[in-house]
This record gives structure tokens, C-alpha cells and sequence, in this order.
């Protein structure tokens, strides 16, 4: 069949049928290395990494794309991100009134070691259970402590409230927010918090959401990071968790939080914006 016919029944025209042969015979240099980044930073995310959160990474390393065309990326490549499942709370049985709430969901804050957050989960080592407790600064929600144990006592998040002391330069009147759980009202940890002039504060009974953001950073944790077998050992569970606690999510993780940077990268945004002013 002539291609005046063809082009006549579509209504285009000869010269844009042309033009489409040409184009399509062409191999699009640029879209190829775009693509290539997309599975790169997706693999390195351990498939976690959506649309907008794949924005954010590429922004990282100064390639501007928008987010449908990323999606479109993503959709030719075959690449689905992880989604986390429901999350089963926990419920203090026992009200501190002694150890009120203090922070009230008041997330945002205007400085570095204004307030920290604290909690504890559990990961599969081998052939057992093993906790990680951490330490959350909440301006930019960065992770400035944690620790791993065999077992979830106060002598963990002692060890998880040391390191980011010694990790952020021993700040003082900072306030340290957890929930209720015995470790943190234990008399070892309310000592270490007397010690490092910490103003304590605890989440209400049943309250989840009254300490959010940490539930948030084990969500993240667990859906993008852990693998769904657990870890083979201690050995491996320590090693693997601090590369996402103090190196994929704070210095290469975009935040929405944060305007879509790293929280390493937010700080150092305040840092200049304070030598500015």
C-alpha cells in the first residue's frame, strides 16, 4: 500500500511519518544514561526507592528529571518499589505521671540538639532476636545514635544515648523523648539523662503517634533496608544497619521532611544559612 494512502487514512502527514522513521531508528544517547542512574540508585536503594524519592536522589548527584518521566523510566525498566506493611504498636500497661509529656507532638524544631528521640525494635540475627535501640535528633531527623543487643534492657539505650552524646560534642538541655517503655524509665537511663543535663519527656499511654518520627525511621528501616530473612549473625546485622542508619539515610536518603535533601545535607544548610546571617 503507497504511503500517501496510509498517511491520507490516519490524516498525518508524509513528512511527519518521515520524521517519526528517522526518530525511531535513532538511539537516544542521554535517555540510555538517565536509565542506566535510575537502576543504579534503585539497586543501591535495595528497591525502596519511588518516583519522588528517585527526584530526590538524582537532584544528589545534579541531574534534574521530573517524576512522571522518572515513573515512565522506572515502568520500561521493570523497577517496583518495596511497600511497607501495616505496623503492629505497642501499648505501655502502666501511666508515668511522674515523666510527663513534654514535647506534645511538637515535631518541629528550630535547631540541631534541641530534641532527640528514642526507641527500640527487634531484628532477626541467626537464630534469634536481637534489639536496636536509636537515638533521632529531630531538626532534621538525623540519626545520631544507636546500639544493638542481645537483649532489650536499659544498659541498650544507655549505650544508644552515649554514642550520640559523644557523636554530636556532649550538647547540653537537650530533651530526650521516647515512649514508655521500661528501659527508659529505668533508673540507670534517668541517672545518664540527670548526668548529661537531658530534660526527659514521655510519650502518653497508648499514644503511638506521640512519638511519630520514630516510628516512621523503623518503618523505613525495615521496609527498604532489612532484608526479609533477617541476618545471618550479629556480626552482619550491625554492620548492615549502620550503613543505612549513618550512611544511606542521613547522608543520601531524601527527606520530604527536609524538602527532599538528606539530613546530613539539611544541616549543613543551616550551618551556612547561620554563617549568611
Amino acid at each position: 500500500m503507497p504511503v500517501e494512502m496510509v498517511c491520507a487514512a490516519f490524516d498525518v502527514s508524509r513528512s511527519s511519518y518521515y520524521d517519526y522513521r528517522q526518530r525511531r531508528g535513532r538511539i537516544d544517547i542521554e535517555r540510555l544514561a538517565l536509565k542506566a542512574k535510575v537502576n543504579r540508585l534503585f539497586s543501591k536503594s535495595r528497591s525502596s526507592a519511588g518516583s519522588r524519592t528517585m527526584v530526590g536522589l538524582l537532584s544528589e548527584e545534579g541531574i534534574a528529571a521530573g517524576r512522571f518521566k522518572v515513573r515512565r523510566l522506572m515502568s520500561e525498566l521493570g523497577l517496583v518499589c518495596k511497600q511497607p506493611g501495616p505496623h503492629a504498636y505497642k501499648q505501655a500497661t502502666v501511666e508515668r505521671i511522674d515523666i510527663p509529656n513534654q514535647l506534645a507532638r511538637e515535631f518541629v524544631v528550630d535547631q540541631p540538639d534541641q530534641v532527640w528521640c528514642g526507641d527500640i525494635t527487634y531484628v532477626w540475627t541467626g537464630q534469634a532476636w536481637s534489639y536496636l535501640a536509636v537515638v533521632l535528633d529531630l531538626y532534621a531527623r538525623r540519626v545520631v545514635g544507636w546500639a544493638m543487643s542481645a537483649r532489650p534492657d536499659a544498659g541498650l539505650v544507655v549505650k544508644a544515648l552515649d554514642h550520640a552524646w559523644e557523636q554530636r560534642g556532649r550538647p547540653e538541655k537537650v530533651m530526650f523523648h521516647s515512649d514508655q517503655g521500661s528501659q527508659y524509665s529505668s533508673r540507670k537511663f534517668r541517672q545518664r539523662l540527670w548526668r548529661y543535663r537531658m530534660q526527659q519527656s514521655m510519650s502518653r499511654r497508648g499514644n503511638c503517634w506521640d512519638n511519630a518520627p520514630m516510628e516512621r525511621l523503623f518503618r523505613s528501616l525495615k521496609s527498604e533496608w532489612i532484608p526479609v530473612i533477617g541476618y545471618r549473625n550479629m556480626y552482619e546485622a550491625q554492620r548492615d544497619v549502620a550503613d543505612y542508619l549513618m550512611g544511606y539515610y542521613n547522608e543520601q536518603r531524601p527527606h520530604t521532611f527536609n524538602g527532599g535533601v538528606s539530613p546530613v545535607a539539611a544541616e549543613e544548610k543551616l550551618k551556612i544559612l547561620s554563617g549568611i546571617s
